[in-house]
C-alpha cells in the first residue's frame, strides 16, 4: 500500500506538529480549526464530533480529519483541556489574499490544564496553578524538594523548599494538596525516579496533567538566567528567594515553559514570592478533609463546606482570596487583630458596608481581565468590563476614606482609582463592541480623526458625491453638470458636448458620447477611492487603535493588579462583617494564655442547614492546667462530632480574621489543628480503615505541640475491642502528658472505660452529650455536660434509624444477657439465651470456704498449647493427663 499523498498544506501541518510534541494541534483553515491523523481520531472522541477524511471515502490511504468552527473554539478547547490534553493553537499569520503559495501559519500559544486564561476553563472562585518540582538529596535520611507555582491568569508566582524523610513525603504532598495545581512539570530524566511521588500526587489531586520538560531548563544557571532576565534584576535577593537554590531551579523551568507556550513577555508576572511554611496555622490535608474546609468529605462538593458557608463575596478576586486565607490562616496576632478591627468597624457602620458591597458587585474579575490584556488575548468586551469595574472606584475610595481602622486606612492610602485608565477606555472603546477584533465597531467616534472620516465615508458616501457635484456646478458655472457611475469608469462628471469647452483645466476627459462628454477630476477619483477602500481601511485602523489602547493599559498593569488586590481584601472583610451581622457572630478575643474558652459555640455550616433557633449551642473550655483533655462520651447522633468540629472551625475562623459563631470566644493562638475523625478505607493507597486511623494518629502524636489543638473522634474502632481500647487509652494518656505540659484535646469515644482516665490525671476531664430517656426511646438534647455516661443507647438509635422491631427486641435481650455475665451456671453462653427458649432451672452453688488444693493434672493441662500440636502429639499428651489424674 502506497503512503498517503501529502499536499503542501499537510506538509506544513506535520512540520508544525513536530515542533509541539504531546499536544493536539488546532490548525486554522479559514473559518475552522482542523485536526488530522491521530489528533483527529482522538479529538473526535473527546469532542463528540464527526471524524471524516481528507481524501475520497473509498481511498485506502484516506487521512483522518475533523474540525471545529473558529467562532466556537473556546467550548471545544475547554473540553480538550478538561480531559487533560494540551492544545497548540495554530493561526494564519498572513493575509490569504497576499500569500504566495501556502498561507503562513504559526502556533500563537499552547493551552494546557494549568496554563489557560479562557473563561470557560477557569473556575472564577479558585486559583489555577501550574507547578514544577525538583528533588535533590539533602542528607542520608532527608530529601529536599524545590517547588514553584504560577497562576498565569493572575500573575501570582510562588516558590518553596521542603525537606522531608526519604520514606515520608507527607509534608510535600500536603503543600501540593493545599495549592492543588492542575499541571506538574518535571525533568525528563527524572520521570522514573519521581514516579512514586507523581503517582501519589495524581491520586491525591485527581486529574493531574504531568508534563516532562528538557533537563537543562532545571539546571541552576539556566533557571537563574531565565528568572533574572524576566525580572530585569542581577539576582533574586530582592524577592527574598536567593537562598532557595533548589526551588529556583523549579521556578526557572516553570517560567521558561510559560514563555514557550504563551509566546509573550508575561509582563503581569512581576514578582517571585516565597511560600513560607512558618507564620501560618498549619492544617494538614487529612484535617482539611475531616473538617470539610473547602469541599465535603462525601462527594467532594463545595456546597456544604466551610468555604461555601463563609463565601458571600461580591467579586471573583474576593472569593479566591477568601479561599487562600482559609488554607493559610494567620498566626501573627497583630495581623489577625488588624482584620478583626476592620470587620468590627464595618459591622458598626452598616451604611458604608452595604454601599461598599453594592459597588463591589459591579466589579468584574480585574486580575484575570488584566492578565488577558497583557497576554494579548483580551478583546473589547474585556475592556468594557474593566471600564465598568473602574467606574465605581472613586465612590468606593470615598467610602473607604471614612473608615478609621488601621488596615482600612492603609488600603485607602494605597488605593488608586485609575481615573485616567477609565477615561481612556471610555473615550476609545464602544460599549457594544463585538468579541471579534477584526469585524470593526470597536472604537468610538470622536477618538480618532481618520477613523471618523472613514465612518463618514461609509455612512454618507453618496451624500459626499452629491455635495461634490453641487460644488463643481458652482465652480464650472454649468448648472446641468451631473455625477454618474458605471462599472468601467466608476464615478464621473457628465456635461453636454457644447458645454465641455467651459470646464476647468483639471477636468480629464474619459469618454465621448453622441451628445455628451464624461470627465473625471483628481478630487472625484480620490473621493471614489476613499469610499471604495474605506471599509477595509476602517477594519485595519480599528484593530490598530484597539491594539494601541491595549498596549497603554498593559503598561499600567501593575496599577490594575494593585487595585484588584485591595478590592479583594475589602470584599473579604465586608463579607466577614455581613456574615457576622446576619448570623450573630462575635469578635474573638485573642490572648497570650494557653486556653480556649468558647461560650455558646455553634457549627457555622450545620447551623445554616437547620430552621432558625433549632441548633443547640455548646460551651467548650480547654486549658493546660485543669481541663486539657476532654473525654466525651454519648450515643451516636447525639452531636459529639459536631461539638468537636465546631470547636476546631471556630479556632480556625479566628485565625483568618473572621468573627466566630459563638456568644463569646477567648482564644489563644494555636500552631496546628489536628483531626482524626471518622473511619474510611483508603483504597487508592491500599490501606484499611485501621491503617488510615493509625497513620493519622501517628502524625498527631509525632507532630502535635503544647500549642496545638487536637480533635479525636473514635480512635481504635478499626480493630478488635480490646486492642482499640488499649490504643485509645495510651493515645489519650500521651496527649495529656506530652512534653510535660500536654496538648489541648477533645476526644470523643464509645469506649466508656476511657472515663477512668480522669482518675489518673487531673488535667483529664469527663464530659458527655446529654440525652433524655422517655417511653423506651431517647431524645437527643445535643448539650455537652460535665460527667461521663456509661450507656451508648445504640439499640435506641437503631430503632430511630428504622431497624425492624423484632430485631430491636432481640438485640435488647442479648444486651441484657451480656450485662448479666457471659455464661449460665450450666455453661451455656448467655448471649444465646432468649425469652422464647426453654428455661433451665439454675442449680444452687456454694462458694468454697478454702482454696482448692494443688492439682498436677490441672497444672499440666494449663501449660499446653493445643494450636501448636500435631494430632499424634495431642493423643500422647491426653494419655499422660489421664495417667496424672489416676495418680491423684
Amino acid at each position: 500500500m502506497s503512503p498517503p499523498k501529502l499536499t503542501p498544506m499537510l506538509q506544513q501541518y506535520l512540520e508544525i506538529k513536530e515542533q509541539y510534541p504531546g499536544t493536539i494541534l488546532f490548525y486554522r483553515m479559514g473559518d475552522f480549526y482542523e485536526m488530522f491523523f491521530e489528533d483527529a481520531e482522538l479529538a473526535s472522541k473527546v469532542l463528540g464530533i464527526t471524524l471524516t477524511s481528507r481524501s475520497h471515502k473509498d481511498d485506502a490511504n484516506k487521512i483522518p480529519m475533523c474540525g471545529v468552527p473558529f467562532h466556537a473554539v473556546s467550548g471545544y478547547l475547554g473540553k480538550m483541556v478538561k480531559a487533560g490534553y494540551r492544545v497548540a493553537i495554530c493561526e494564519q499569520v498572513e493575509d490569504p489574499k497576499a500569500a504566495k503559495g501556502i498561507v503562513k501559519r504559526e502556533v500563537i500559544r499552547v493551552v494546557s490544564p494549568g496554563v489557560t486564561t479562557e473563561d470557560q476553563l477557569l473556575d472564577a472562585k479558585n486559583d489555577c496553578y501550574v507547578s514544577a518540582l525538583v528533588l535533590t538529596k539533602k542528607s542520608n535520611k532527608e530529601l529536599l524538594a524545590g517547588l514553584a507555582f504560577v497562576d498565569i491568569s493572575t500573575g501570582r508566582f510562588q516558590l518553596a523548599e521542603i525537606a522531608y524523610p526519604h520514606n515520608n513525603p507527607a509534608s510535600l504532598v500536603d503543600t501540593f494538596t493545599r495549592m492543588r495545581p492542575a499541571e506538574l512539570l518535571i525533568a525528563q530524566d527524572e520521570c522514573k525516579q519521581l514516579a512514586p511521588i507523581t503517582e501519589q500526587l495524581s491520586s491525591e489531586l485527581g486529574q493531574l496533567c504531568l508534563t516532562p520538560r528538557p533537563d537543562f531548563q532545571f539546571e541552576t544557571e539556566a533557571a537563574t538566567t531565565t528568572l533574572t532576565e524576566h525580572f530585569k534584576t542581577s539576582n533574586l535577593a530582592g524577592f527574598g528567594c536567593d537562598q532557595f537554590t533548589v526551588a529556583i531551579n523549579a521556578a526557572g523551568a516553570l517560567l521558561h515553559y510559560l514563555h514557550e507556550t504563551q509566546k509573550t513577555e508575561l509582563a503581569h508576572i512581576k514578582q517571585l514570592t516565597p511560600l513560607h511554611q512558618s507564620g501560618y496555622l498549619i492544617i494538614d490535608d487529612s484535617s482539611r478533609r475531616n473538617l470539610e474546609l473547602t469541599e465535603t468529605l462525601i462527594g467532594g462538593q463545595r456546597q456544604g463546606s466551610l468555604l461555601a458557608a463563609l463565601d458571600a463575596t461580591q467579586t471573583p478576586m474576593g472569593a479566591r482570596l477568601l479561599r487562600r486565607w482559609l488554607l493559610f490562616p494567620l498566626q501573627d496576632k497583630q495581623s489577625i487583630e488588624g482584620r478583626l478591627e476592620s470587620v468590627e468597624e464595618l459591622i458598626h457602620n452598616g451604611e458604608i458596608r452595604r454601599n461598599l458591597q453594592q459597588l463591589l458587585s459591579e466589579v468584574y474579575d480585574l486580575e484575570r481581565l488584566c492578565s488577558r490584556l497583557v497576554l494579548g488575548h483580551g478583546n473589547a468586551r474585556d475592556m468594557a468590563a474593566i471600564k465598568t469595574s473602574l467606574a465605581g472606584l472613586p465612590s468606593l475610595h470615598h467610602l473607604l476614606a471614612q473608615c478609621s481602622a488601621p488596615l482600612l486606612i492603609q488600603m485607602t492610602e494605597s488605593f488608586d482609582v485609575l481615573a485616567d485608565l477609565h477615561e481612556l477606555i471610555d473615550a476609545a472603546i464602544r460599549d457594544d463592541a463585538p468579541i471579534s477584533l477584526r469585524e470593526g465597531k470597536l472604537i468610538c467616534e470622536g477618538y480618532n480623526e481618520e477613523l471618523d472620516h472613514l465612518l463618514l465615508l461609509l455612512r454618507d458616501g453618496k451624500k459626499l458625491i452629491l455635495d461634490l457635484e453641487t460644488k463643481e456646478r458652482e465652480r464650472s458655472g454649468i448648472s446641468k453638470l451631473k455625477v454618474g457611475y458605471n462599472k468601467v469608469f466608476g464615478y464621473y462628471f457628465e456635461v453636454s458636448r457644447a458645454q465641455a469647452a467651459n470646464l476647468p483645466e483639471d477636468y480629464i476627459r474619459k469618454q465621448t458620447l453622441v451628445n455628451a462628454e464624461r470627465f473625471i477630476t483628481p478630487e472625484l477619483k480620490e473621493l471614489e477611492n476613499s469610499i471604495i477602500t474605506a471599509q477595509d481601511r476602517r477594519l485595519e485602523l480599528e484593530y490598530e487603535l484597539f491594539s494601541e489602547v491595549r498596549e497603554k493599559l498593559t503598561e499600567q498593569d501593575h496599577r490594575l493588579l494593585q487595585t484588584a488586590e485591595i478590592l479583594a481584601q475589602i470584599d473579604v472583610l465586608t463579607n466577614f462583617a455581613e456574615l457576622a451581622v446576619k448570623h450573630r457572630y462575635c469578635r474573638p478575643t485573642l490572648d497570650q494564655s494557653r486556653s480556649l474558652d468558647i461560650q455558646e459555640g455553634r457549627h457555622p455550616v450545620i447551623e445554616r442547614s437547620l430552621p432558625p433557633g433549632r441548633f443547640v449551642p455548646n460551651d467548650v473550655h480547654l486549658d493546660q492546667e485543669a481541663q486539657e483533655v476532654l473525654i466525651i462520651t454519648g450515643p451516636n447522633m447525639a452531636g459529639k462530632s459536631t461539638v468537636l468540629r465546631q470547636t476546631a472551625l471556630i479556632v480556625l475562623m479566628a485565625h483568618i480574621g473572621s468573627f466566630v459563631p459563638a456568644e463569646s470566644a477567648e482564644l489563644c493562638l494555636v500552631d496546628r489543628i489536628f483531626t482524626r475523625v471518622g473511619a474510611m478505607d483508603d483504597l487508592r493507597h491500599g490501606q484499611s480503615t485501621f491503617m488510615v486511623e493509625m497513620n493519622e494518629t501517628a502524625n498527631i502524636l509525632n507532630n502535635a505541640t503544647t500549642d496545638s489543638l487536637v480533635i479525636l473522634d473514635e480512635i481504635g474502632r478499626g480493630t478488635s475491642t480490646y486492642d482499640g481500647l488499649s490504643i485509645a487509652w495510651a493515645v489519650a494518656e500521651e496527649l495529656a502528658q506530652k512534653d510535660k505540659l500536654g496538648v489541648k484535646t477533645l476526644f470523643a469515644t464509645h469506649y466508656h472505660e476511657l472515663t477512668d482516665l480522669a482518675a489518673t490525671n487531673s488535667r483529664i476531664k469527663n464530659f458527655s452529650i446529654a440525652v433524655k430517656e422517655w417511653n423506651d426511646t431517647i431524645i437527643f438534647l445535643h448539650k455537652l455536660i460535665q460527667g461521663a455516661t456509661n450507656r451508648s443507647y445504640g439499640i435506641q438509635v437503631a430503632s430511630l434509624a428504622g431497624v425492624p422491631d423484632h430485631v430491636i427486641k432481640r438485640a435488647s435481650e442479648i444486651l441484657k444477657n451480656i450485662e448479666l455475665g457471659e455464661y449460665t451456671p450450666q455453661g451455656e453462653p448467655k448471649i444465646a439465651k432468649s425469652a422464647g427458649r426453654k428455661k433451665i432451672a439454675p442449680q444452687p452453688r456454694q462458694m468454697a470456704l478454702f482454696a482448692p488444693p494443688y492439682s498436677p493434672t490441672v497444672d499440666f493441662l494449663s501449660s499446653l498449647q493445643p494450636d501448636d500440636m500435631t494430632p499424634r502429639e495431642a493423643l500422647e499428651l491426653l494419655y499422660k493427663a489421664v495417667e496424672l489424674a489416676q495418680k491423684e
